[in-house]
C-alpha cells in the first residue's frame, strides 16, 4: 500500500495532502510523524459500543503520547438483539461491509498502523476481515461487560431475558414480572454478560495476542478499562516501529490455538461461521472437518451463561481467558508471539492457576471434547454446526417427527400458539445466507425453546444459524441450504429426523431417490432481497465456507 510521505519537502506533490491535514489542526511537526487510524465503532444504539467515545479519546491520547497522530473514524456497528426479526436481515451481510469499509478508508488514506474498538457479534469480524487485507499493525479494545442484575440470590444477563420470553408464553411467570426483567436486566452498558458471539470473538482476540488479557470479561465502567486503552494506545506504536504486521500474529498454529481456546470455554457456534471466513481470506485451508477436529483434541473446561450459571463477570474473577489459556496451555503452542509480549507463552505465565470450579484444569475438565460439534448426513452433505456443550444429555440422540417451517416468522407465531408437541423436530429452512437472505439468528425461538420447558424434548434445525447464547439440541448452519437446493428443502412435516451428536449424523429416514425428487419440485418462498442484499444473495458463499460476500 502507497503511504504518505511525512517529510514537509520530500515530496512537492504531496504539498495537497499537507495542507488539507492542517486544515483539521494537524502541524507541520505532527505531519512528520505516523499516521494511526483509530477505527471507531461507536454508537448510541448498541451497548456492547456505547462507550467507544470517550474510549477512542484516551487511545488517542495514547497514541499522541508514543510519537505519533491519531486519526479517527467511524463504522457501523449493529446490535443483534435489537435488529431480532426483519432486522437481522441486514446484520451478518453487515460483517463484510464494515471489513471493506474499513479496508477502503485506510487503503485511501494511507495510515501506518490501526487500533481497532470493536465489541460486538459482527464488528469483531468486520474488522478483523479489513485487518487481513491492510496487514498493517494492529491492535483491538474491545468495551468490556455488561454489568448483571442481581434478582434475590441470582445475576441474571440478557439470555435469562430471552428464556423470560418462553416463560410468559407458557405462563409461568406474570406480565409485570417480564416488564420489570425487560426494564432492570440490562444494568448498564458493554457486551451481554454471557458467552455469546461478542465475548466468543474477544476471546479470539486475546488469544492470537492482539487485545489486552482481561479486557472481554471486564466490566465495561471498571477504571481499567481506561487504563487498557491508554496502553493500546501506546503499544500499537511499538509495534509500527518492529514493523509487526497483523500477518505476524495471525498464522495457522495462532488460528488454531484460538479455536482450541474457543471450544474449550464454551463458545459461540458463530465463531465458526466467521474464523473460517477470516482464514478464507487469508488463504489459510481451513475447513469444517477442521473445526470438529480441534474441537476434540481440547477439554471443555468452562461453561457460562447461558449453558450454566456463571457471567462473565465470574469468568473475569477466576482469571479470565488467560487463565482458560493457562488451564489448556499442554494443548497449545505457546512460542506464537504476542502483541503484548514476546511469546503468548510468556504473556499468560503470569496469570492465575484455574479455581477448579469456573475454570476447570484440563486433567479434570467438565467434559473431554470441546464445545463444537460438527455433524453430517443425507441432510447437510456439507457439514452443519451444533455447541454439543450447551445440550442436554439426554437429548444428545434424539429422533423425532419435523415440523416444518419456511421462515422465522412461521416457527414464532407456532411456538406462541403453544401447540408444540414434546419429540419433535422444528425445520426451520430457507433462512440461509441466500435464502433469507442474511442468514438470520433464529436466537428468540431457540431461547422460547427453553423459557417453555421443551429443551430436553424438542430440537430445532435450521440452515440459519443460533445466537452464541443458544442452549439445547439446535443445529444450525446446515449446507447446502434449502435456497441451493440442499436436501432440508426436501423435508416434510412428518418425516422422521436422526440427530446423533456424538456419532456427528445429521440424517432424514428417506431414500436418495425420494430427496432427489422432492427437492426437484420445491419451490422457494417469496422471500424478497431488496438493495445490497439483492447483490449479497447472488454473490454470497455458503455457510460452510464462512458466507462470505465481499
Amino acid at each position: 500500500m502507497t503511504q504518505k510521505k511525512r517529510g514537509r519537502h520530500e515530496d512537492i506533490t504531496e504539498t495537497y495532502y499537507r495542507g488539507l491535514m492542517q486544515s483539521v489542526g494537524f502541524r507541520d511537526i505532527d505531519l512528520e510523524k505516523p499516521v494511526i487510524g483509530v477505527v471507531n465503532s461507536w454508537t448510541d444504539v448498541n451497548p456492547g459500543h456505547f462507550l467507544f467515545d470517550r474510549l477512542a479519546r484516551i487511545v488517542k491520547e495514547g497514541i499522541w503520547a508514543s510519537g505519533a497522530i491519531p486519526a479517527e473514524f467511524g463504522v457501523p456497528a449493529p446490535c443483534d438483539g435489537i435488529a431480532q426479526g426483519p432486522g437481522m436481515h441486514y446484520i451478518l451481510p453487515q460483517r463484510d461491509l464494515i471489513g471493506a469499509s474499513v479496508e477502503a478508508m485506510v487503503r485511501a488514506h494511507g495510515f501506518q498502523g490501526m487500533v481497532m474498538l470493536a465489541s460486538c457479534d459482527k464488528i469483531i469480524p468486520g474488522m478483523l476481515l479489513a485487518a487481513v487485507r491492510c496487514n498493517l499493525p494492529t491492535l483491538f479494545l474491545t468495551s468490556g461487560a455488561m454489568l448483571p442484575f442481581r434478582v434475590g440470590d441470582k445475576e441474571v444477563v440478557t439470555s435469562d431475558l430471552k428464556e423470560a420470553i418462553g416463560k410468559r408464553v407458557a405462563g409461568e411467570i406474570y406480565e409485570e414480572a417480564l416488564r420489570s426483567w425487560e426494564r432492570n436486566v440490562c444494568a448498564s452498558p458493554g457486551t451481554c454478560s454471557m458467552m455469546g458471539t461478542a465475548n466468543t470473538m474477544g476471546t479470539f482476540l486475546e488469544a492470537i495476542g492482539l487485545a489486552p488479557f482481561g479486557s472481554t470479561t471486564l466490566l465495561a465502567f471498571e477504571a481499567e478499562k481506561l487504563r487498557q486503552a491508554r496502553n493500546v494506545g501506546e503499544r500499537i506504536m511499538q509495534l509500527v516501529r518492529k514493523n509487526r504486521l497483523f500477518s505476524t500474529f495471525l498464522q495457522r498454529p495462532s488460528l488454531v490455538n484460538a479455536i482450541k481456546v474457543i471450544a474449550a470455554t464454551g463458545g459461540s457456534t458463530n465463531a465458526v461461521l466467521h474464523i473460517l471466513a477470516i482464514a478464507r481470506r487469508f488463504g489459510i485451508k481451513l475447513t469444517l472437518k477442521n473445526f470438529d477436529d480441534i474441537s476434540k483434541s481440547v477439554p471443555l473446561i468452562a461453561k457460562f451463561k447461558p449453558a450454566s450459571p456463571f457471567n462473565l463477570s465470574d469468568y473475569h474473577r477466576a482469571g479470565g481467558v488467560a487463565a482458560a489459556m493457562k488451564s489448556i496451555r499442554n494443548h497449545l503452542d505457546l512460542s506464537q508471539p504476542s502483541g503484548f509480549a514476546h511469546t503468548i507463552g510468556e504473556a499468560i505465565d503470569t496469570a492465575p492457576e484455574p479455581d477448579g470450579t469456573i475454570i476447570h484444569m484440563a486433567e479434570s475438565p467438565l467434559e473431554e471434547e470441546g464445545c463444537f460439534a460438527i455433524l453430517y448426513g443425507n441432510l447437510a452433505p456439507k457439514g452443519a454446526v451444533v455447541k454439543r456443550s450447551g445440550i442436554d444429555s439426554s437429548m444428545l440422540r434424539h429422533s423425532g417427527p419435523a415440523v416444518v417451517f419456511d421462515s422465522e416468522e412461521e416457527v414464532r407465531h407456532f411456538l406462541l400458539s403453544r401447540n408444540v408437541k414434546p419429540g419433535s423436530v422444528l425445520v426451520i429452512r430457507y433462512e440461509g445466507p441466500k435464502g433469507g437472505p442474511g442468514m438470520r439468528e433464529l436466537s428468540i425461538p431457540a431461547a422460547m425453546l427453553v423459557g417453555m420447558g421443551l429443551y430436553s424434548s424438542v430440537a430445532m434445525i435450521t440452515d440459519g444459524r443460533f445466537s452464541g447464547a443458544t442452549r439445547g439440541p439446535c443445529v444450525g448452519h446446515i449446507s447446502p441450504e434449502a435456497w441451493d437446493g440442499g436436501p432440508i428443502a426436501a423435508v416434510k412435516d412428518g418425516d422422521i429426523i436422526d440427530i446423533d451428536v456424538p456419532a456427528r449424523k445429521l440424517e432424514i429416514r428417506l431414500s436418495p431417490a425420494e430427496i432427489k425428487d422432492r427437492v426437484n419440485k420445491a419451490k422457494r418462498p417469496a422471500h424478497r432481497a431488496e438493495g445490497f442484499l439483492e447483490t449479497y444473495r447472488k454473490t454470497v458463499s455458503g455457510a460452510d465456507l464462512g458466507a462470505t460476500w465481499l
